[in-house]
């Protein structure tokens, strides 16, 4: 009875073994019918990561530099003021014009996190810290270089009479909300990227809303007084911790609002990069964005080209 169990073990690794053989042979004669191994970005999971990328360093940074423009909520949408009061201070909705992009920017981190992983959220995050800031230091030295003189005037007709002054408050925001804003967007993405793993490792690939809220919910509830603590609190204008808090108050209401309104864009995008990549790829792209993430390289090296 043992010698037929252990004929059987033997017959049974044998045939697993061959269709093993089988199966790199006909990876094999695949290869060679293709042709030499396309480039990365011959690759779709490659492509892909590139795009959203690319859309994510783009909203990050044109919303440091619309920001310097504030806008009333309710005039815009056409609705009578409204009026808080929190910690004894009293005000409108007012935000900063980078609040159209910041949406855009968590909705990115969610779909990289999704599917490249918590290496692919940090890389990008530290490569979008690297051109604000190089963005700023050239504004910085375009505002020190000297003005012709006819351009100084050249918008008098249009009700700018000094150009150059225009120029500097426009692209010469303050050190302080410089630093502050940078140093928030950093830590609330570090922050994103580990609170959004620990819920998927709890609840698996159930309820990606869950994930992208509740990781999104933590981080800009530290960005939103991170960013005013280090820019106005540390900073030459010293607010009081009253104004300080209220005004974070109200910014992380609309944060959290606008990413619980966003949710939908999330399961679009989710829809659109299965159409893009095929369930099969999709699928192993998240399984090992699950597993601890991978770059954009092994991604582009590893996946198949479509």
């Amino acid at each position: 009875m043992d010698y037929s169990r252990h004929q059987q073990q033997v017959a049974y690794n044998s045939g697993r073994q061959g269709r093993k053989l089988q199966l790199r042979k006909g990876c094999e004669v695949a290869r060679e019918a293709q042709g030499p191994e396309p480039g990365i970005v011959s690759s779709r999971p490659a492509r892909l990561f590139l795009a959203l990328a690319g859309l994510f360093l783009t909203n990050a940074l044109m919303a440091e530099f619309i920001g310097v423009k504030i806008f009333a909520l309710e005039d815009t949408l056409g609705l009578p003021p409204f009026g808080w009061q929190l910690f004894g201070q009293s005000g409108s909705l007012s935000f900063t014009a980078g609040v159209m992009l910041w949406p855009v920017v968590f909705v990115m981190t969610d779909v990289i996190n999704e599917y490249y992983g918590a290496r692919g959220v940090r890389l990008v995050s530290w490569l979008a810290v690297g051109f604000i800031s190089y963005a700023f230091v050239f504004a910085y030295l375009a505002i020190a270089l000297a003005p012709a003189g006819w351009w100084v005037t050249v918008g008098a007709a249009n009700g700018v009479p000094d150009m150059q002054a225009a120029f500097a408050s426009i692209f010469g925001q303050g050190l302080w909300t410089i630093g502050g804003s940078i140093t928030a967007f950093l830590i609330g993405q570090l922050i994103d990227v580990t609170v959004f793993h620990w819920i998927r490792r709890r609840t698996g690939e159930r309820w990606i809303w869950l994930r992208a809220t509740g990781s999104t919910a933590v981080s800009q509830l530290v960005d939103s007084f991170v960013v005013l603590y280090i820019a106005f609190v540390l900073g030459p204008q010293q607010w009081p911790i009253s104004l300080f808090l209220a005004v974070g108050t109200v910014n992380y209401g609309y944060k959290l609002s606008m990413a619980i309104a966003l949710i939908p864009l999330l399961y679009l995008a989710r829809r659109l990069i299965g159409a893009y990549l095929g369930s099969a790829t999709s699928e192993w792209l998240r399984a090992e964005a699950a597993g601890g993430g991978t770059s954009a390289r092994e991604t582009g090296l590893r996946a198949e080209s479509r």
